[in-house]
């Protein structure tokens, strides 16, 4: 019932050539922690699935990935992420782009344990054009034809929440879930970090368990990280970093920006960051967005 492990351990669970899903929506509780031990390992060839951030843009930068199944890749304020820019527009990595909706029926196909969801998001437009792939299909009750969004199966999701007790049941108490627990169910694997641990009575209080949102079955190993999503938000916990993120950006920008980046931020390991960008009260005093 002890489902406690270090990011470390995450990461040795992985391997070369994974499928894996990074819950969160552009700079939004993405579990970043998680992203900064990948990029301190050596695996490579990774297929994402993602809403995307600095978490696909900082894999894209190190050479880790391989092909991307995406809707966006932003940083909100920042339109677009600078070193995913870089890497599609050098061809670096293979491309499977769709809309926020087919990313989600593709999740959802893989939770439910069906090779595709038929759906009429998609038709008309160059979707298909551009996804060869993606096929239509004949419906059986009537003359139409329907897009057949195929199911998008995960070796692993990461994930980051608000609070985590040791046997795996997650709490996220933002304004918004994204699609962390479809993220969860499509996965073969999930790997959750938190800001707080808690212990499980926790959740018996008052209207706790209503923010829980998938199985702790679904669960497979729970990360105590604090701040661990900065420089993206945990609401209400905090905001993301706008500063941090201006200077992220810039480094794309400049001969050898990214190595300078990491050296500054990676390398260093997740204690060393965290006093560099601050610290702890610092991250919990951002401001959160303003929609």
């Amino acid at each position: 019932m002890n489902k406690l492990i270090t990011a470390g351990d995450v990461v040795a669970q992985l391997r070369d050539g994974m499928t894996i899903g990074i819950g969160g929506w552009g700079p939004r509780r993405k579990p970043m922690a998680l992203i900064r031990e990948m990029l301190r390992s050596p695996l490579k060839d990774l297929t994402l699935v993602s809403y995307g951030g600095a978490d696909v843009g900082m894999l894209c930068a190190a050479g880790k990935v391989k092909k991307l199944i995406f809707a966006f890749v932003s940083l909100d304020f920042i339109p677009l992420e600078p070193y995913f820019r870089a890497a599609r527009q050098a061809g670096a990595i293979d491309v499977m782009e769709i809309d926020e909706g087919l990313l989600l029926l593709g999740l959802r196909a893989a939770a439910m344990r069906v090779p595709y969801i038929p759906t009429r998001t998609g038709l008309g437009t160059d979707v298909l054009r551009c996804n060869p792939g993606i096929r239509l299909v004949d419906s059986p009750y009537d003359d139409r034809q329907w897009v057949a969004m195929p199911a998008l199966p995960l070796d692993v999701a990461l994930l980051h929440v608000d609070r985590a007790d040791i046997r795996g049941v997650c709490q996220v108490k933002g304004p918004d879930l994204y699609m962390d627990d479809w993220y969860a169910r499509a996965a073969s694997r999930t790997f959750v970090t938190c800001d707080e641990l808690v212990e499980p009575a926790f959740f018996e209080q008052g209207e706790e368990a209503r923010y829980v949102f998938w199985e702790r079955t679904q669960t497979t190993g729970v990360v105590h990280l604090p701040c661990g999503a900065h420089p993206t938000s945990c609401a209400p916990l905090y905001g993301f970093d706008v500063k941090h993120f201006k200077e992220y950006a810039a480094s794309a920008k400049e001969p050898g920006g990214w190595a300078e980046y990491f050296n500054r931020y990676v390398a260093v390991g997740e204690d060393e960051y965290l006093r560099r960008v601050g610290g702890a009260e610092a991250v919990r005093h951002l401001p959160l967005p303003v929609f």
